[in-house]
């Protein structure tokens, strides 16, 4: 029986450094994401507006719009981009046409021009 209590507290033990180390990988990832975010605050951005630009589909998102957006970067710059055809993957090359930037100039809202 007390093997069984041994066995028992060591499987707790390891559940709970399992957990605490997911939450510090977690934490560092946002730390990190934080950093990147307050950099890009005090840069200027480096497109502008009424120019197009060609960059890689990172992903996709509703973003504000509630319309399926493609998400890319230029020079780790972040472009929304609406208008995308239904067809478009992730890893595919676009041009788009950037039209605002967000409050705090982190990132651009542009619109599809096309495939490159």
């Amino acid at each position: 029986m007390e093997r069984v209590w041994i066995a028992v507290a060591a499987g707790v033990v390891a559940v709970v450094l399992l957990v605490g180390i997911v939450r510090w990988r977690g934490s560092s990832d946002r730390r990190q994401s934080a950093r990147a975010h307050e950099a890009a605050q005090e840069r200027d951005p480096p497109v502008d507006i009424g120019e197009a630009y060609e960059f890689g589909v990172v992903e996709f998102t509703d973003h504000h719009s509630g319309d399926r957006v493609a998400v890319g970067k230029v020079e780790g710059f972040v472009l929304f981009t609406s208008g995308v055809p239904d067809s478009l993957s992730e890893g595919d090359a676009i041009r788009a046409t950037v039209l605002s930037f967000n409050e705090g100039g982190t990132s651009a809202d542009a619109t599809f021009e096309g495939t490159v």
